[in-house]
């Protein structure tokens, strides 16, 4: 885990050069995604294979950073640096536009407006170090600086 100071921080990832890619392309605003040129499916998490055909011949490609709401849970305690000073939040998984589903965070939307298949949009907050997490936001709605 990357550090900042005397206490680790657990939300920031510590890129290699296999992910390398997908982390510049955060810090820049962009979701990337692994699609496989040999089935033609995307998948997420990045992996070096592709999970549905075994295939090496995956590649990155720009992600639309569309999604709906699949589920979510209001995190309301979280001892782990720096997720206690956010609480509560709406930890989620988004189902991605291009097909696979992805654990998030839900930010600026009231959790009482949260429901199953509500359309979101692809947001990035600042991690550190020049890095950027997605995070999704309701969709249309003016994207704001998320904090970190």
């Amino acid at each position: 885990m990357a550090a900042t100071g005397a206490d680790p921080r657990f939300d920031v990832p510590e890129p290699d050069a296999f992910t390398r890619p997908y982390w510049d392309a955060a810090a820049q605003g962009r979701l990337l995604l692994r699609h496989c040129a040999a089935c033609g499916r995307t998948h997420h998490y990045p992996r070096e294979f592709c999970p549905y055909c075994w295939s090496e011949d995956v590649r990155w490609r720009p992600a639309s950073g569309r999604a709906v709401l699949y589920t979510w849970s209001v995190v309301h305690r979280n001892d782990l640096p720096p997720f206690g000073g956010r609480t509560p939040y709406v930890a989620a998984v988004v189902d991605l536009a291009e097909g696979p589903r992805m654990m998030t965070e839900v930010v600026e939307c009231a959790q009482e407006e949260l429901r199953v298949g509500m359309e979101l949009d692809v947001s990035f907050r600042e991690g550190g170090g020049g890095l950027a997490v997605p995070v999704f936001r309701p969709a249309g709605q003016p994207a704001r600086a998320a904090g970190g």
